[in-house]
């Protein structure tokens, strides 16, 4: 019987009680999108860097595994490092910031395809003249590129030599010396990759490493995808729980006036409702359950519409962010929002239960 009272309030005011949905379910989206970006994004580079194929990494002291870093290492750095034990191949990258989270990446494509077994291309193939350029297929998607056309980047046009899969390189190449000359890094690097005669030498090499160059960080492959982690951009951290308290307030802000009209507009209802006998309790009940109805409904529409908002990045932007549905947030997210719900509902339901009867039902 309360339900069904409950569910023909919702009903007699359906404009009003779909905006609320909506806003709730708008928050669920926002924290949704946030996470799964978060997690989609440091996915997708952790696959890219087990395609390189390496077994060490090794990157200046100032360098940050999360972001292009600078191109602080010495070139003849190499040379040194393919006279160590176990190492037979060391090569290196330089990688500058294109700005908007993207980037290009020098490499030295014959070393580079030695360490990663090769890239798969899709359509075309490697340089062969100069102003040639590289891409991979979601950075082709994005900026609608095909073998042959024009891209424009650091001030000069190339042509597209090739279209290769994603996951084992970065999105945009271009030869080493290209970018290091048109960045002024010759004889710089950003990353140095080494491959090992046997993995099981990993712990040796990188100890022998670390006595031998102390100003450095050097990671094995499983030390290096530990790193690519929210914790590792405090500044996402911060964000994320910006995104959730305003997710919060809106909700409650959504809900409180959706039911603080509500409660004006149902004084005499309600008014009716305690002369025959209602208590607070039971109206307070009422809006209460009305409330995490409207929540439930929001979520389930929040978690709808992430889907959505992961089609478009994919058909829009698949090179700058990859969203994942990050099944273990459904509840926190629609948690969160159901809080912020109810904090709105608190005042126009502490209104409605303690309003005068008499008063109530004299109410035009």
């Amino acid at each position: 019987m309360v339900y069904k009272l409950v569910f023909e309030n919702l009903k007699h005011r359906p404009l009003r009680t779909l905006l609320s949905t909506l806003v709730i379910g708008v928050g669920v989206t926002m924290i949704l999108t946030l996470v799964g970006i978060s997690e989609g994004t440091l996915n997708e580079q952790r696959k890219r860097a087990k395609g390189i194929g390496a077994d060490v990494f090794i990157m200046g002291s100032t360098s940050s595994v999360i972001g292009t870093g600078t191109a602080s290492m010495n070139e003849g750095l190499l040379k040194f490092l393919e006279e160590q034990p176990h190492i037979k191949l060391a090569t290196g990258t330089v990688v500058h910031s294109l700005g908007t989270f993207k980037t290009v990446t020098g490499a030295d494509f014959e070393k580079f395809n030695r360490m990663n077994g090769g890239l798969k291309f899709l359509s075309g193939g490697p340089f062969s003249e100069d102003g040639d350029i590289l891409i991979d297929e979601f950075y082709s998607r994005q900026e609608k590129k095909k073998v042959g056309d024009k891209l424009t980047l650091l001030n000069r046009d190339w042509r597209v030599a090739g279209i290769y899969q994603s996951g084992n390189a970065a999105r945009v190449l271009l030869p080493i010396k290209v970018v290091q000359d048109l960045t002024s890094t010759n004889g710089k690097l950003t990353m140095i990759y080494t491959k090992l005669d046997d993995t099981a030498n990993t712990d040796a090499v990188i100890a022998s490493l670390k006595s031998q160059l102390k100003d450095y960080k050097i990671f094995s492959m499983e030390e290096l995808i530990s790193q690519y982690t929210t914790a590792a951009v405090p500044e996402l951290g911060v964000f994320t729980k910006v995104v959730i308290g305003l997710s919060v307030f809106f909700g409650a802000l959504m809900v409180f006036l959706a039911m603080y009209t509500a409660v004006l507009e149902r004084t005499r209802e309600i008014g009716i409702l305690k002369s025959l006998g209602a208590t607070p309790a039971f109206v307070l009940g009422i809006l209460l359950r009305e409330t995490l109805i409207m929540s439930v409904l929001g979520a389930i529409f929040g978690i709808a519409l992430s889907y959505v908002t992961r089609w478009v990045m994919i058909q829009l932007i698949p090179a700058t962010f990859t969203q994942e549905i990050v099944y273990d947030w459904w509840p926190i997210a629609g948690l969160v929002t159901m809080v912020g719900a109810l904090l709105g509902v608190i005042y126009p339901a502490w209104k409605a239960a303690t309003q005068d009867t008499l008063e109530s039902l004299s109410y035009d």
